[in-house]
């Protein structure tokens, strides 16, 4: 009888190799949801092209019938004219200085105010912070006449100042809530480290918080830069004199009924379209810092 030698290797049976997945075919919940995709975004841009169009063209083929997406000639004098017959310089200095100011003043004192309720530790903190998230809930409306007759009897009618004053006393509940979530989400330890270090409270916060906290105020900057370049309802109220309005009033008064005459809407569009020009710049250009500001606040823990 033969027997095996002790030290005999052990043959093992070689592994198979597995066989690659088959790419499944998309579903067709996949492919509607592109579909509606692509509608949504052809109803966003049509306008936008349709008014690009209108800039290009001249004052009577505007009214062409039918009317035809692409001008036959194209009218680049709008670009010219248009900012000269609404004295497009003046009111983009004034739009400039108001959004300026507004965003400078909006962000610093929301983010002041978002650090102290969230990192710093004095009675009435939470009620605070529920007085200013419960603000957000009543429209700018209903405080409109009273402001309105507050800001004239102090002398401040028909100039810039209610316009960018309430934006340096905190007037952005929203802005104040996402400092604070943000603040929220960084650990405590740092403000230790910086408390042993021998940094008091404004070093903290301007060298160690401001720089981790950089999508937040970015986000609040953006959002305050739009809302601002486009208000409508305040600069109309409280401005009249037409030397300070900025370009949404501007604009606006280019096509009112009582300029006494059919506006140009070549001349209209074109003007609109450089309008437009400072809002999509910023933001396109902060992008990708807006998109973290917004997203982080899922991640932040209230505590």
């Amino acid at each position: 009888m033969t027997t095996l030698p002790t030290d005999a290797a052990v043959v093992t049976p070689p592994a198979t190799t597995q066989a690659r997945p088959t790419k499944k075919p998309r579903p067709a919940g996949t492919t509607a949801w592109y579909v509606t995709a692509l509608f949504i975004c052809s109803v966003m841009i049509v306008p936008l092209l349709w008014m690009i169009t209108i800039g290009l063209k001249s004052r009577t083929a505007v009214f062409d019938i039918p009317p035809k997406l692409l001008p036959h000639e194209f009218t680049w004098s709008n670009f010219i004219k248009g900012p000269e017959v609404i004295h497009f310089p003046r009111l983009l200095l004034n739009s400039t200085i108001i959004t300026a100011l507004s965003v400078v003043g909006g962000v610093m004192t929301a983010m002041m105010a978002g650090y102290a309720l969230a990192r710093l530790r004095f009675p009435g903190r939470k009620l605070w912070f529920y007085l200013f998230v419960g603000s957000m809930l009543l429209p700018g409306v209903v405080g409109l006449i009273p402001l309105f007759q507050l800001y004239k009897s102090i002398g401040w009618y028909d100039s810039w100042l209610p316009l960018i004053v309430p934006a340096f006393l905190g007037g952005n509940p929203l802005f104040i809530f996402l400092a604070r979530q943000y603040f929220l989400a960084i650990p405590y330890s740092i403000d230790e480290a910086a408390k042993i270090d021998g940094a008091g409270h404004f070093r903290i916060f301007t060298q160690v918080m401001l720089p981790l906290t950089r999508p937040a105020w970015i986000t609040m900057s953006i959002l305050a830069f739009q809302a601002s370049w486009n208000d409508f309802l305040n600069p109309l109220v409280y401005l009249y004199s037409s030397d300070k309005w900025p370009l949404s009033v501007g604009m606006a008064s280019f096509i009112s009924p009582f300029a006494g005459k059919t506006p140009d809407w070549s001349y209209y569009m074109a003007t609109n379209l450089l309008y437009m020009l400072p809002p999509l710049i910023v933001f396109f250009a902060a992008q990708r810092y807006f998109i973290q500001g917004l997203g982080a606040l899922g991640s932040t823990n209230q505590k």
